[in-house]
């Protein structure tokens, strides 16, 4: 930025966010096929790619609007763009995606390019900085670099019928951690970053409040009234748990290149949605209880894992120490070896569900307040 003041964020970065929730929504929908009891491999790997993917073109785009962005024309008809092939990129998400494999991809690798193009134009902007053009000349080597590996993904499985996704994902995760170096000579606006993540945060968990929706039915039912309960409690923990690392705990001040920032985010959302597929899996009988139970327990590890590692970006005065982490750790693996062990028991299962979830949330506040005190 080219002064002190924090960048706003604007009404064109919400409704192009919206986008995500109904893509979010539609990559939920490809774990409903069930077989022998569970997800099928080739289903639930296509499910994290497509997840992957559409979280990475949110980050890519999210980093060129805070550096670059000023909300002029161009930023709008770039945008809108992307809104346009977001939608076709969601049309080809399926359980047959087969089906609709090359419209994904086509999509995927014209967003990507959109972008990349997008830091090229930027160029002309910074001639007199050139820590910033070598800055925007490398981003631009990066998505450009990915879409050209979408095109090579789509001629492999055309040719052998095996899908490589995996590749230009991996590549863009990959070369933009080893990046991190040159990133950090331009930093970002975090207070501007950190309230886009959270934004999106928020819409993840707007799936996940929908996803519960169906264990409020029958509610004169003492079972039914229970497990709502407890279900919603797990939503509201997961949320408030996030709400005082953001609201408290990380120093939105910080000098950054917003990288690690990111990338933890990108996992953190990953996380969210296999926990709002996990919950809607845990009221289906067709669903084995092992499987599902392990989901689960994993994906409100996996969340709890990035939500602790945001506390490299913690004010000086909340870091968290070694003992902290030990204790953490203890706990979640206390967590995981319960459900594993009563996972026959769901009334018991999902209540020590609640505790642990609740529990985190309790020992994070009481931590920020006892700091704050200091």
């Amino acid at each position: 930025m080219p002064d002190n003041q924090e960048k706003k964020v604007e009404y064109i970065e919400l409704i192009y966010d919206l986008i995500f929730v109904y893509l979010i929504g539609r990559n939920n929908s490809i774990l409903h096929y069930i077989e022998n009891g569970f997800v099928p491999g080739e289903v639930f790997l296509a499910y994290i790619l497509c997840s992957l993917a559409v979280i990475q073109i949110w980050n890519f785009s999210t980093f060129y609007i805070n550096l670059y962005g000023r909300n002029g024309i161009r930023d709008h008809v770039f945008l809108f763009i992307n809104m346009y092939l977001l939608y076709h990129m969601a049309d080809g998400i399926s359980t047959g995606w087969q089906k609709s494999f090359y419209q994904f991809c086509v999509a995927w690798g014209l967003i990507l390019t959109n972008i990349g193009v997008q830091h090229l134009i930027e160029m002309k902007n910074h001639k007199a900085e050139p820590w910033v053009l070598e800055m925007l000349k490398r981003k631009a080597v990066i998505i450009i670099g990915e879409a050209i590996l979408v095109v090579v993904h789509m001629l492999a499985y055309s040719v052998s019928g095996v899908s490589v996704a995996y590749v230009p994902i991996l590549f863009g995760i990959v070369v933009t951690i080893l990046s991190g170096k040159i990133s950090m000579l331009v930093p970002v606006d975090f207070m501007h970053l950190s309230e886009r993540a959270m934004l999106y945060v928020v819409f993840t968990f707007g799936e996940m409040i929908i996803s519960i929706t169906p264990y409020f039915e029958d509610k004169i039912a003492i079972t039914p009234l229970y497990f709502s309960a407890m279900a919603f409690l797990i939503v509201v923990g997961l949320f408030l748990s996030y709400e005082v690392i953001y609201n408290k705990i990380v120093d939105r001040e910080k000098t950054t290149n917003g990288t690690g920032y990111m990338m933890i985010h990108v996992f953190l959302i990953l996380a969210l949605n296999n926990i709002s597929v996990a919950l809607e899996f845990m009221r289906e009988d067709e669903v084995e209880l092992l499987p599902k139970t392990m989901f689960i327990t994993g994906s409100f590890v996996l969340y709890f894992i990035c939500l602790f590692m945001l506390g490299i970006f913690a004010k000086k005065r909340c870091t968290f120490n070694a003992g902290f982490y030990i204790f953490i750790a203890t706990v979640g693996i206390s967590f995981f070896a319960l459900m594993f062990i009563l996972r026959s028991l769901m009334t018991i299962n999902i209540a020590i569900s609640v505790m642990y979830v609740m529990g985190i949330f309790v020992i994070l506040y009481r931590k920020s307040d006892l700091q704050e005190e200091e």
